[in-house]
């Protein structure tokens, strides 16, 4: 996949490709429905699958104090793109003049005269343009006058709701983690470097690991199951993961997420990591005594153990089940 920034200033655009257009923070269920059709359809004509998307967020520049905080950080969500097979990713810097732009004129001159634009596919809310004033009816109409057809994808709805970013920021807000795998389609994901800490969880008899997270959205503070997977390493290994400011060791302390690894003693200072949310177990709270915490944590360690199992057990029959005949 290849990515362009500044597209409206390079010289080299994909042309005559499937589009589409949106902020697509998160590649969320409801995302993955535009995608999936832009990506195969792209397939089925051979040309390029385009997504042209936004940076920063429209509503950073047009509404400060309600611009959202990004699900994904610009890196995942490449990645994320890529997993789906698009072959290139556009990137429009979103200033005061693209703001101002009529929405026709943006078809006209970006979509038309640079991109060549084959068949655009877009949320059957889309809304693009100058004071919003562009939508799947426009796309429709200029479609027709300059060539290319325009098709709206209905929303996907969860619990007879539709799956948004912003519902899945709110539930990730709230530490509801599996409903948030649920709208999204996979577990939600934080990625950073591993830093080393304080020590108090060796000191426990629990070493753990910290992580500086890339993400700005974290779930709510308590303790998870979640996984951590390290690019030097082949596997994927359980963790039991706190976030908060362990106020039974300390007051004030500044919010850090900390995790034991399972069954795993390797230093991986200074490396990468990803780490996924997939059951919150508790809140934090104040403890007694460390003694307490400490039992407390034993007991976080085994739910973790535990909630992971039959997915170990299936992971493992996969990697020692032969391969079929003619494989």
């Amino acid at each position: 996949m290849q990515v362009i920034a500044d597209a409206l200033r390079a010289s080299d655009l994909p042309r005559g490709g499937v589009v589409t257009i949106g902020n697509y923070d998160g590649i969320h269920r409801g995302q993955r429905a535009v995608l999936d059709l832009v990506v195969g359809r792209a397939r089925e004509l051979g040309v390029p699958s385009v997504v042209v998307t936004f940076q920063p967020h429209p509503l950073t520049l047009l509404r400060p104090g309600e611009a959202p905080v990004p699900l994904t950080h610009p890196r995942q969500r490449e990645q994320l793109l890529a997993g789906l097979g698009v072959d290139y990713v556009l990137v429009i810097r979103f200033t005061p003049e693209v703001a101002a732009t009529p929405a026709r004129a943006f078809v006209r001159e970006f979509l038309v005269e640079r991109l060549a634009v084959r068949e655009l596919f877009v949320g059957s809310r889309f809304v693009f343009g100058h004071r919003r004033e562009g939508d799947l009816a426009l796309l429709r109409e200029l479609g027709q006058a300059y060539g290319f057809a325009a098709f709206g994808v209905d929303e996907v709805l969860q619990d007879g709701e539709a799956v948004s970013a912003s519902r899945i920021r709110r539930a990730i807000a709230e530490g509801r983690v599996e409903v948030a795998t649920a709208l999204l389609g996979r577990p939600y994901t934080v990625t950073g470097i591993i830093v080393r800490g304080d020590r108090m969880g060796k000191r426990l008899g629990w070493p753990t690991v910290n992580l500086a997270s890339d993400n700005e959205l974290l779930p709510a503070e308590g303790v998870y199951c979640t996984r951590i997977h390290f690019p030097s390493f082949p596997a994927t290994f359980d963790c039991a993961t706190n976030i908060g400011t362990r106020p039974t060791v300390y007051e004030n302390y500044q919010r850090v997420i900390e995790g034991h690894i399972l069954d795993f003693s390797s230093d991986v200072y200074g490396e990468r990591a990803e780490l996924s949310f997939h059951k919150r177990l508790r809140e934090e709270r104040l403890f007694p005594t460390v003694m307490d915490l400490s039992a407390q944590i034993r007991r976080d360690v085994e739910a973790t153990r535990e909630y992971f199992a039959p997915r170990r057990r299936l992971e493992q029959e996969k990697a020692t089940s032969p391969e079929p005949a003619g494989s």
